[in-house]
């Protein structure tokens, strides 16, 4: 007994003789939480890989945020003279040191959305060999994708001041581009959400995986806002935390975190919820694609919204 759950825990159930097909999930909300339950150490493990690609990035922000505080500050615990200038230079000049150690976590992000796409739904896969081979194939359109996410901050923080300037000494009509900027940012950081799971599920030129990943983010709005708020939660808590407890302790707290799990958890929930997204948009559309893979298909799909199904 103690070999066989040894064996489930670390392996899964995919594809074992000793589970039944009632066994399985009935909707995504179980099967969620049953592959995260049989996945957890090999998150773990496979957090530790991709760590190594978001060192670079997490020291940046580290020093970019301890310059900043420090900066900012004087001995006495007040604002320095012309504090609005020397904010805009050092977050200016950390958003430009971001750019490329964002660009290199899009290689290593195509081998983790691989890896945790075919777990959430129930497949074997082996971390590092098929995390090696996704890479291989598709870290072109990774790095890419990294890249322009590594670009869009810095362009929409100088754009959203140098419009915000024009606004208040030319004309009040420079309001519209620099609400335009903005929401070209909050945009990608929606449609980025779907297109890492695209470049590995299907065969795709980067235009299509664009278009496809921004038609997805309207569609499926107001899911799209919440996975991002909730990637975004263990970040709002150290602030929190913050308020009440030494913020040395929270930022300790917060690295911790995502040295252990923090960034494979994110990723096993965004495949998560983009499996399901791609088998009602997409699989559902192409003739022979198997849907809803690890689930007791005689039972209706409650999907992560629980919306009813349309009636035919």
């Amino acid at each position: 007994m103690f070999g066989k759950f040894m064996n489930n825990y670390y392996y899964g159930k995919s594809g074992k003789g000793d589970y039944n097909k009632e066994d399985l999930p009935t909707n995504r909300w179980q099967l969620f939480w049953e592959m995260l339950r049989v996945r957890l150490s090999g998150l773990c493990r496979l957090n530790l890989m991709y760590l190594v690609a978001w060192l670079p990035t997490m020291l940046v922000l580290l020093f970019g945020i301890t310059g900043i505080l420090t900066g900012l500050l004087g001995e006495d615990g007040e604002l320095v003279a012309n504090a609005d200038v020397l904010l805009m230079g050092m977050v200016q000049t950390t958003l430009l040191l971001l750019v490329p150690c964002i660009t290199i976590t899009g290689i290593a992000t195509p081998g983790v959305a691989y890896v945790t796409r075919n777990w959430s739904r129930d497949e074997h896969a082996f971390i590092w060999s098929d995390f090696k081979d996704a890479v291989k194939l598709n870290w072109k359109q990774g790095v890419l994708t990294a890249l322009i996410t590594g670009i869009l901050p810095l362009a929409v923080w100088v754009g959203w001041d140098f419009y915000g300037e024009m606004a208040n000494t030319t004309s009040v009509w420079m309001i519209v581009p620099q609400v335009l900027v903005l929401m070209i940012g909050i945009l990608w950081s929606l449609a980025v959400t779907y297109m890492h799971p695209l470049i590995v599920t299907y065969q795709l030129k980067f235009k299509d995986v664009l278009r496809n990943a921004f038609l997805l983010a309207i569609a499926r709005l107001p899911m799209s806002v919440g996975i991002r708020l909730l990637h975004c939660l263990p970040l709002l808590i150290a602030v929190l935390l913050a308020l009440v407890v030494n913020p040395l302790y929270c930022v300790m707290g917060l690295f911790f975190y995502y040295a252990l799990i923090g960034f494979g958890l994110s990723r096993f929930i965004t495949a998560s919820f983009t499996n399901a997204v791609f088998d009602k948009y997409i699989n559902s559309q192409i003739e022979g694609a198997v849907v809803n893979r690890g689930l007791n298909t005689e039972v209706e799909d409650d999907d992560f919204d629980d919306e009813e199904e349309e009636q035919e």
